[in-house]
């Protein structure tokens, strides 16, 4: 009797813990857990964009902006908006990203058109990260559309979307595209021990953009926008874009490498105890890994011996490493789930080119 009783109350206790669980599940677009300490419950509630949401259609104090060479992401393409406050000025630094004063808000939407050849055409929204600066700190927030592309939700924890487009060759893609959570991506914005943003800097500015008024360059523009003060445009340096095949393979495989590789692999970040630095500025051979031998042999080497073997990318970890989609061996770690198949041609070309 004692036996059927435990048995009993047993089944009960699992019964209750089954209501418990079904009790905390969310629904997959808006939570009903209070974040409101950590940001905005919807974009929209931003005021960053008018009329439908849908269209990114920038506020009058909102900014477009695209970068010269931008990061790979699954193929997914960008738009890009920052917002100043009022009377206050980005500080201009010709070697690193601006400067950005508290009350800054960095905008930057993920989306696919069902067709790449056709980029503006049945557009779906997967996300948009804001970077924003309070009292001169970053914080990191990211927002996931909902299936009506009528409101994006506050989402800490991250979320995997099934994905499919039409890729430029015509062949039909499907992918599962990870949306980072909030420690994720302070990952990748970490400089020393603090959050930073990575693309809106001088070099990669320092380009056209079609701006509802037109044509103009993005830095000239800012500073007739009272947004910064910039020096003569001839004299500022400019990252070449990757995708330009009038450019020398030398110079857009570095591009790839910076805005790819260098937030982590540079002197201050967090991949400066590997000794390999990325960005485009750097002349030691050495510290971009020509005849480097790797700080931690190990699954990540592939069983290689130095970072870039001049002449031979198949013996180079560097390419090796780009190239991978495996756990703990593909670079960068996060941000892609596929290999960027232009961008490691463009690479293999370089090191294959190198004497």
């Amino acid at each position: 009797m004692r036996r059927v009783s435990l048995l009993v109350f047993f089944c009960a206790l699992l019964s209750c813990e089954s209501r418990k669980q079904e009790i905390i599940v969310l629904p997959e677009t808006e939570s009903t857990i209070d974040l409101s300490h950590i940001g905005k419950t919807k974009l929209s509630e931003y005021g960053f964009f008018v009329g439908e949401l849908k269209t990114l259609t920038p506020a009058a104090d909102v900014i477009p902006y695209t970068l010269n060479s931008a990061l790979f992401s699954d193929y997914a393409l960008k738009k890009r908006f920052v917002k100043i406050p009022q009377g206050r000025k980005a500080v201009y630094n010709a070697d690193d990203v601006f400067d950005f004063l508290e009350g800054t808000i960095l905008i930057k939407n993920f989306y696919y058109p069902a067709d790449l050849n056709k980029p503006e055409e049945n557009l779906r929204i997967l996300e948009t990260r804001l970077l924003i600066n309070e009292s001169g700190i970053w914080k990191a927030l990211p927002y996931i559309w909902n299936d009506e592309q009528t409101e994006a939700y506050l989402n800490v924890a991250g979320k995997n979307l099934d994905v499919s487009w039409k890729h430029t060759d015509g062949q039909l893609r499907k992918i599962s595209y990870s949306v980072p959570n909030m420690n994720q991506c302070k990952g990748c914005h970490l400089r020393g021990d603090k959050v930073k943003p990575i693309g809106p800097s001088a070099r990669q500015l320092n380009c056209d953009y079609l701006f509802s008024e037109g044509k103009q360059n993005q830095l000239a523009y800012w500073q007739s926008r009272g947004l910064i003060d910039v020096p003569e445009l001839g004299s500022i340096a400019k990252l070449v874009s990757y995708d330009d095949e009038s450019v020398a393979v030398s110079e857009r495989a570095r591009a790839w490498l910076e805005i790819n590789c260098a937030h982590c692999h540079r002197a201050d970040g967090p991949a400066k105890n590997s000794g390999l630095y990325l960005l485009s500025s750097e002349n030691d051979l050495s510290r971009l890994g020509v005849g480097k031998a790797p700080v931690a042999a190990g699954k990540g080497s592939g069983g290689l011996l130095y970072g870039i073997v001049p002449g031979k990318p198949d013996e180079s970890i560097l390419q090796y490493r780009i190239e991978s989609v495996h756990p703990g061996v593909m670079m960068p770690e996060l941000g892609r789930s596929i290999t960027h198949e232009e961008g490691v041609a463009l690479v293999r070309q370089w090191i294959k080119e190198m004497k």
